[in-house]
């Protein structure tokens, strides 16, 4: 494992720790509408849906968008087009704030991805309890068995489950494990290195009835004009639309791009 990947989930192995000794705990004003068809919401036949991610930094880039409202992101992207939202929660490393997470749920009426180093079952109870309506779960840095308790605690809370992948090891692991959504990541968790065709080279190994998403490394259109032919039902964008001097239009081109039946205009 890449010694950032390392300090990730040993940092995340203490806020485990630290949710335990205090429990999950949420204003209780804040009343966490009901879960969201994630899962339907990605995979709308005959296009590619978009997963709009809401990113403010990341660890190998620095700041990504100066910090704003998510709540007025999340709005943008949903008049824009987007099928769901990806927000990341994780703090230290990405800047984000689960805090932030009932306060979109009541803001937009999309489903709401949780995106960040899920590594324990107090973690998922703790999503559903903020209003996520789906979560990321990283077969990089879970057992078979961790894999399989968290995606059963998913489905017992009506949950639905993003299963990140890189390689074919990944894969078996999740399909073994009864994944119904397959992210590939594009990145090399090792490297830190970005290839489209990882996407393309995998997407084939999935099962027919499973939902695929390529994540990673998607900036235009024409990008996902590349991946029309590999099966996949949905992308997952986040760094090259918060980059975006204008955020909507950059949303609605990867929207259009995903609704062309071929990569002609």
């Amino acid at each position: 494992m890449n010694s950032l990947l390392a300090e990730i989930v040993v940092e995340k192995r203490k806020e485990v720790a630290r949710i335990r000794e205090r429990g999950v705990s949420i204003n209780r004003d804040n009343v966490i509408l009901p879960i969201r068809d994630f899962k339907a919401a990605i995979s709308v036949p005959n296009k590619i849906n978009l997963i709009a991610e809401i990113k403010f930094a990341s660890p190998l880039t620095g700041i990504i968008h100066k910090r704003k409202d998510p709540l007025k992101i999340g709005q943008i992207y949903e008049e824009a087009g987007a099928a769901a939202i990806s927000l990341l929660t994780d703090n230290k490393f990405f800047g984000g704030d689960i805090n932030h997470l009932p306060r979109l749920k009541k803001a937009i009426s999309l489903p709401i991805l949780r995106k960040d180093f899920i590594i324990d079952k107090i973690q998922v109870i703790e999503s559903f309890f903020y209003g996520a309506d789906a979560i990321l779960l990283i077969a990089r840095i879970l057992s078979r068995q961790q894999l399989k308790r968290l995606l059963d605690t998913c489905q017992e809370l009506g949950l639905d489950s993003l299963i990140e992948v890189h390689d074919r090891n990944d894969l078996e692991k999740a399909i073994e494990c009864r994944a119904e959504i397959v992210g590939i990541n594009n990145r090399n968790l090792d490297s830190f290195e970005v290839d489209l065709f990882t996407t393309i080279k995998l997407a084939p190994l999935v099962p027919e009835n499973h939902i695929v998403v390529s994540e990673s490394g998607l900036g235009t259109g024409k990008d996902i004009h590349l991946l029309r032919k590999s099966g996949v039902r949905a992308v997952l964008v986040g760094s090259s639309i918060m980059k975006s001097d204008n955020v909507a239009e950059k949303v609605r081109e990867l929207v259009w791009a995903g609704r062309m039946p071929d990569g002609t205009g």
